[in-house]
């Protein structure tokens, strides 16, 4: 069929692929706000808060009396005298 003195194939295919992106464009752009509008401040990007340091522990087990005083300084002194290991994995 001929509309206006032209050929309909070709421009109804580029017309169906434009409204095909149209809408995928749409979409997307409604997915993205939704994503970044749903996020919560309760789950900051930051590492959670570390527990008490080894020598809290330690004076904590001194002071329930399940060491005595010649342990907690020896436990001590090899606490502050060795470098503080990280865990990986």
């Amino acid at each position: 069929m001929f509309w206006y003195g032209h050929d309909g194939g070709w421009g109804w295919f580029a017309m169906s692929v434009s409204m095909v992106l149209f809408w995928a464009v749409i979409i997307g752009v409604g997915v993205l706000l939704f994503r970044a509008l749903g996020r919560t401040a309760e789950h900051p990007h930051t590492h959670t808060p570390a527990g008490p340091s080894p020598e809290q522990l330690l004076a904590e087990r001194f002071a329930r009396g399940e060491i005595d005083e010649e342990e907690y300084q020896r436990r001590l002194a090899t606490l502050r005298a060795s470098p503080p290991s990280t865990k990986q994995g």
